[in-house]
């Protein structure tokens, strides 16, 4: 399946604190938005961008959100531990929600004539509302979701982040109806794979272990790219936008998914907001469109197709993903960076 270049991103920006033992050591722009816009732009794929801040908002963006007058920017504090480089699971991080933007509603999305040829609906912070998924339904011809939008959930007392059955959260109903849904390893259990997968494309991302990705008709295990972990804020956002825009660039599910792996593997290299090197951008995207033109001289494809099986020279593709890695970066300067501002 080819997706035109014209996608919609809805979620709202974010200001993350990084806190380790107590001590602030890292504070950036956040929200999978952000992140996601960060690799769309860099794959050169436009897109129209709907996110909620307050006035304190404070941070270059290359898509101004919309401010609220009531509502101070969602601003979330991730604590770690000091051994954070031993951890094997995600829940080791506690994610606290300290203030919480305004929702975004269905009026708050573009009204036109004609379809946006996907979108992307991305919450973080419980902005997103099940009318927010079905008016996305409604002007998308096809929807990537990410889960920890539909059913994060927030003490009461502190805004520590819990998670809920996607049965109790108010958008179940509408799942059968989105193309593609992302979870991590720990969101996996919440949503009863082996349902879902009946009515859309589930991937789950296992950080080290690569991802998986699920459809009706049997998965597929995609591998991870080497790296070392330093912050894994942002990873499965940064793989989304990867995913979207290998589908976007026309390649086959599990190359898509390979190059979703390969931009969560640059991210947790980073603390915070990741900046991504000019020259590896280009290196990546002349690797995919030699990937996507190889692919089709082999095959004969319908435009609406989903490939789904793993296709001869999908480890080629991985270790020519690898290498580009092994590019020496261009001085900071000239690097592809959308600097927020600090707050």
């Amino acid at each position: 399946m080819v997706l035109s270049r014209r996608g919609l991103v809805v979620g709202n920006y974010c200001h993350d604190v990084l806190i380790r033992d107590d001590v602030v050591v890292g504070e950036s722009l956040g929200g999978a938005a952000s992140f996601i816009s960060n690799v769309l732009t860099g794959l050169s794929i436009d897109c129209d961008y709907i996110s909620k801040v307050g006035s304190d908002f404070n941070y270059c963006v290359s898509s101004p959100p919309i401010v609220s007058s009531s509502s101070k920017t969602t601003l979330f504090h991730a604590h770690f531990s000091s051994n954070y480089s031993e951890r094997k699971h995600s829940s080791d991080r506690v994610l606290k929600r300290v203030h919480a933007c305004d929702s975004i509603g269905a009026n708050d999305l573009p009204t036109q004539s004609g379809k946006f040829h996907f979108g992307m609906l991305v919450g973080v912070g419980g902005e997103i509302l099940p009318e927010t998924l079905k008016r996305m339904i409604e002007i998308c011809n096809v929807v990537f979701v990410d889960i920890q939008g539909l059913i994060r959930e927030f003490d009461e007392r502190d805004g520590t982040v819990r998670l809920m059955r996607l049965k109790e959260s108010g958008f179940y109903d509408l799942v059968p109806r989105i193309g593609f849904l992302k979870a991590s390893a720990e969101e996996e259990v919440y949503i009863d794979v082996e349902e879902v997968r009946k009515w859309c494309c589930v991937v789950v991302t296992n950080g080290k272990n690569g991802c998986k990705v699920y459809w009706k008709d049997g998965d597929v295990q995609i591998p991870a790219f080497q790296t070392v972990e330093v912050d894994p804020t942002g990873a499965g956002d940064s793989f989304l936008g990867g995913f979207a825009g290998g589908l976007v660039y026309g390649l086959p599910v599990p190359d898509a998914a390979l190059l979703g792996n390969f931009f969560g593997s640059l991210t947790v290299g980073q603390i915070g907001y990741p900046k991504f090197d000019s020259r590896l951008l280009q290196r990546v995207k002349d690797e995919v469109q030699k990937r996507k033109l190889r692919y089709i001289d082999g095959h004969e494809q319908k435009e609406k197709d989903l490939v789904f099986a793993k296709p001869a020279g999908h480890e080629q593709f991985h270790a020519s993903l690898a290498a580009a890695k092994t590019e020496p970066p261009l001085p900071a300067q000239e690097c592809q960076c959308d600097l927020p501002n600090p707050p």
